[in-house]
């Protein structure tokens, strides 16, 4: 695991990739996870001082038979400690295992 909050663009309060990933493998268990810290990319962003900013493509069996929203709040519920303060975007994909087995070629 790399050194928190070293070489990276977010803010020092934010958390790392690594981190929101723990938090979202112990609420959801998913069979697939990656988030990407995509803060570099909105430096000098108004919202860059506010919080990290993030993409995840999550899998898991937890959305099964849940809508777009409700996918979304289990994963905001996962990361709720850092979003007063720590992030300031999230960009998700959430899909069941057979909904990604579908969009796999």
């Amino acid at each position: 695991m790399s050194e928190p909050n070293v070489g990276r663009t977010a803010p020092a309060f934010a958390p790392t990739a690594a981190e929101l990933e723990a938090a979202l493998r112990d609420a959801l268990a998913p069979q697939s996870l990656h988030v990407s810290d995509d803060s570099h990319q909105h430096a000098g962003h108004a919202g860059a001082r506010e919080g990290g900013h993030y993409s995840v493509h999550l899998v898991s069996e937890r959305f099964d038979g849940l809508s777009r929203l409700a996918r979304h709040r289990l994963v905001y519920d996962a990361v709720a400690s850092w979003m007063p303060r720590g992030i300031h975007a999230l960009a998700l994909t959430t899909l069941t295992p057979t909904e990604a087995a579908r969009s796999t070629p």
